[in-house]
């Protein structure tokens, strides 16, 4: 991964074994980006497969949701954070970070995903399919 490309263009490294939230999907750890990567009360996006997600620095935490605002799809990365919320760059719709919910106005919700640092280093949980044994 290069400067500037917040896990865009690499193979992610993966900590397999975490367990899944749905019968028949498991979750993994991915490693996205080291933590000075994403400056403190900034968001970026990420691409993880087809997915684009957004990833917040709290400057004490790391929160992450999709990248699209459930009102109208803005880019929530480029969204103005504050107090553990994102307000949405294109209508000012606000997002609480933690739970992915529209707080004002209350409509909608943008997925959240777990987020974790450890040793300077930011990882997601994703879900993914479990592989169906073949016929």
């Amino acid at each position: 991964m290069t400067d500037g490309q917040v896990g865009r263009g690499f193979s992610p490294g993966v900590n397999d074994g975490v367990g899944g939230g749905y019968p028949g999907e498991t979750k993994r750890w991915v490693r996205i980006t080291t933590t000075d990567k994403i400056p403190p009360r900034e968001g970026r996006a990420v691409c993880l497969g087809t997915r684009e997600i957004a990833i917040f620095n709290l400057g004490d935490r790391f929160f992450a949701t999709d990248n699209q605002c459930p009102h109208k799809g803005g880019p929530l990365s480029q969204g103005i954070v504050h107090n553990k919320r994102v307000t949405c760059p294109l209508h000012n719709f606000v997002i609480e970070l933690a739970s992915g919910q529209a707080v004002a106005p209350d409509e909608g919700c943008a997925h959240s995903h777990p987020a974790k640092v450890e040793n300077g280093t930011v990882w997601l949980s994703v879900r993914q399919a479990a592989a169906t044994p073949a016929e």
